[in-house]
């Protein structure tokens, strides 16, 4: 686990960068498997999810340990992370890519939502997924499904490593969220990451700019031309 406490300042860094660019950075760093494969958006929101992992494991369910009684269970590992989830941080759950069932509904995202969690995501499903989307809070799944996890899944351990869409979850590292998906940053990178990013997104607002007008991007992106690099430079001082 970590003890690595995700501060403002790369917070807001993190807010203002694309999943393009942490895997980028990343890549450069040698992770090429931080992309959580086959989530998407619930519903696209103006903002960035940032925040750190906790996790819910969900193992295949069997028949005699779930009927529909164990959610009386004041103990029930699902309920329990909704309450415990830190604010701040993003709920992250191993649906072991099974979007048959649900892992959660609308009513226990929005309790998330308001104990000020900063975001939700699932390798399954939801079920009322068009009430979670219109939650400010951002939320990642594989996809909507009616039935209740009890059919297909078991919720078991809290905040321990999991798998989340091929991708190893650590408790504590760094989750983005776009509209592009999730990448997840471990925790002892976030810090550098964000700061590499927050160039990386600038350069990449003037290569665009440069592109729209007429641009080639050889020499350009990446700047391999001493001329575009001069070019950059005034470009930033002027904004």
């Amino acid at each position: 686990m970590t003890e690595y406490v995700l501060s403002d300042a790369t917070r807001e860094k993190l807010m203002r960068t694309s999943t393009a660019s942490v895997a980028t950075q990343l890549y450069k760093r040698g992770l090429r498997n931080q992309f959580i494969q086959g989530v998407r958006p619930v519903a696209p929101k103006k903002k960035n999810m940032v925040g750190q992992a906790f996790t819910l494991r969900y193992i295949p369910a069997r028949e005699d340990r779930n009927p529909i009684e164990v959610f009386r269970n004041e103990d029930h590992p699902q309920r329990v992370a909704i309450e415990t989830c830190p604010p701040g941080h993003v709920l992250v759950m191993d649906g072991r890519k099974d979007a048959s069932a649900a892992s959660a509904g609308s009513i226990l995202v929005t309790r998330l939502a308001v104990r000020g969690g900063a975001g939700i995501v699932s390798d399954a499903g939801f079920r009322d997924a068009e009430g979670i989307g219109e939650l400010d809070m951002p939320a990642y799944f594989a996809g909507p499904s009616a039935p209740t996890n009890l059919t297909k899944h078991e919720a078991l351990d809290i905040n321990v490593p999991i798998a989340c869409g091929d991708v190893a979850v650590f408790p504590g590292d760094v989750l983005v969220g776009d509209t592009d998906g999730v990448m997840v940053i471990p925790a002892h990178l976030a810090d550098e990451i964000a700061d590499a990013c927050a160039g990386m997104e600038s350069y990449e607002a003037f290569v665009i700019e440069q592109v729209a007008n007429g641009a080639s991007i050889i020499g350009l992106y990446p700047c391999t031309k001493e001329e575009n690099r001069k070019k950059y430079e005034e470009w930033l001082a002027s904004q």
